[in-house]
C-alpha cells in the first residue's frame, strides 16, 4: 500500500505505528514530540503576553478617551512600523512580519479604544473574560 498523497509526501500524520517499525523515524517523531511541545510553550507565552500588551493599551484607551483624544495615533504607529522591523531585521525574521502584526495587534488595540471611547473611557467593557 503506498501512503503516499499527490504531492508525494507519505502522510500528514504523525503515526507511531511507523515509528516502531523504523528507529531512524521513530527517532524524528521524538523530537517532532519535543520541538511541538516547545512551541506550545511559545504560543502560551505568547497569548499571555499579548494578554499583558492589551492591558496596558486598555489604560492608554481609556486615557485617551478621557482626554478626548482619536482612538488612533497614526505619529507613534509610523515609528512602531520603523521600530518592529528593525526588531524583525535583528531576530532574523523578514521585515516583513511586522505588516502582519500591526494588522492583527495594532487594529485590535485600537477596536479596543474605540469601544472604550464609544463606553465613556470605561475599560471594563473590554474585560469579558476577566
Amino acid at each position: 500500500m503506498n501512503d503516499s498523497d499527490s504531492s508525494g509526501w507519505r502522510n500528514t500524520t504523525i503515526d507511531d505505528a511507523q515509528a516502531a517499525q523504523n528507529p531512524e523515524i521513530a527517532h524524528d517523531v521524538a523530537r517532532i514530540k519535543q520541538l511541538r511541545q516547545s512551541i506550545d510553550n511559545v504560543d502560551t507565552a505568547i497569548v499571555s503576553l499579548l494578554a499583558e500588551r492589551f492591558k496596558y493599551t486598555a489604560e492608554v484607551g481609556a486615557l485617551k478617551a478621557k482626554a478626548g483624544f482619536a482612538p488612533e495615533d497614526r505619529e507613534r504607529e509610523s515609528r512602531q512600523s520603523v521600530r518592529l522591523k528593525q526588531v524583525a531585521i535583528s531576530a532574523g525574521l523578514d521585515p516583513n512580519i511586522e505588516e502582519n502584526y500591526r494588522e492583527f495587534v495594532v487594529t485590535e488595540a485600537k477596536n479596543r479604544h474605540q469601544r472604550i471611547a464609544e463606553a465613556g473611557g470605561d475599560p471594563g467593557v473590554l474585560d469579558v473574560y476577566a
